[in-house]
Formats: structure tokens, sequence, C-alpha cells
């Protein structure tokens, strides 16, 4: 059991979020994720594309969307275009292929950077989860309900805490690189 649940918690949610955004980034092969972001607007509520058809991939380097309502096939593939994932879409009146071309060493580079980003951003977040329960454990200690040795074990603990979270960060951020990189 940890000594610091709801602090763990907090930080293990800011790490999840990471790892989710980094499945939407593409690495060459065709993963359904990309789509996850990508959104139309079906019968006046914005709905992901996984919601209102099946996402197949039937070849490495290739999605195809296949709407149960063929009434929203223009949507769908609107939607695409206007979405960041850079791919065309190709309808053929019954499904949208998405096909992914290798990767270009500039676009790898870019995707790098991109998770470089947002491993920076889970980073300050796990680090402004260590702020918030600091200031909670010093006011606690202004009201004398610990003493200062408490919160110099507690300062220690939540260091740790915060040291594994980002090290956890550092781990996913190299392992994502390496997919990207790979030809």
């Amino acid at each position: 059991m940890a000594k610091y649940p709801e602090v763990e918690e907090r930080m293990n949610k800011r790490v999840e979020g990471f790892s989710g955004e980094l499945k939407t980034i593409r690495a060459g092969r065709a993963n359904a994720s990309v789509l996850d972001k990508v959104a139309i607007d079906y019968y006046g509520t914005m709905t992901p594309i996984a919601q209102v058809g099946s996402i197949s991939s039937p070849e490495p380097r290739m999605l195809v969307v296949q709407p149960w309502d063929q009434s929203v096939l223009k949507e769908i593939e609107k939607a695409i275009q206007k979405s960041d994932i850079g791919i065309a879409p190709q309808n053929d009146g019954k499904v949208i292929r998405l096909n992914f071309p290798p990767l270009t060493e500039e676009r790898r580079k870019e995707l790098v950077k991109q998770v470089k980003k947002y491993s920076e951003e889970a980073k300050i977040q796990v680090r402004n989860v260590r702020r918030d329960a600091m200031e909670d454990y010093k006011a606690k200690k202004k009201q004398s309900e610990i003493t200062e040795d408490d919160l110099k074990g507690i300062e220690k603990d939540i260091q740790n805490l915060t040291d594994k979270y980002i090290k956890e960060i550092e781990d996913i951020t190299a392992a994502k690189e390496k997919e990207i990189l790979e030809v």
C-alpha cells in the first residue's frame, strides 16, 4: 500500500495521459489509435470515428474505416482531412482507406520533437502534483498537525515518488523515439 495514495494516483494519471497521447503519434506503421482524436458531427453530437464504424488494418501500412451508416462516409473523410494526422483519405463509396507512407527522415525528426514536447509537459504536470502535495503538507506543519521531522520525511518520500514517475515518463519517451526512428 502506498504511503501517499492520492499523490501517487494523481502522478500515475499524468503518466497514463502522456502514454495515451503518444499512441496518437504514428510511427510508420498503421495504428488505429491515430484516429482517436478525430470526431465527426453525428446527428448533432461530436462522435469519435471508432464509434460510427469499424477500423481495421488489412496491411501494415493501411487502415480501412468502414462506417456502419454509409451516409457519414463524406463526414468521416472531411474530418480526417482536417485532422493533423497528415494522411489523405481515399473514399471508394463504401470504405475509406488510409495509406501510411514510409516516414521521411525529416518527418521522423518532427515526430521525435513532438514526443519530447509531450514528455516535457508530462514531467511538468508530475512536478506540479509534487508542488501541490508539498504545499498541503507545509500547511499542515504550520497548523502543527505534523512536526518538522515528519515534514522532512514526507518531502523525501514525495520526491522519491516524483523521481519514479519522471523516470517512467523518460522510459516511455525513449521507447517511442526508438519506434519512430526505426526504419
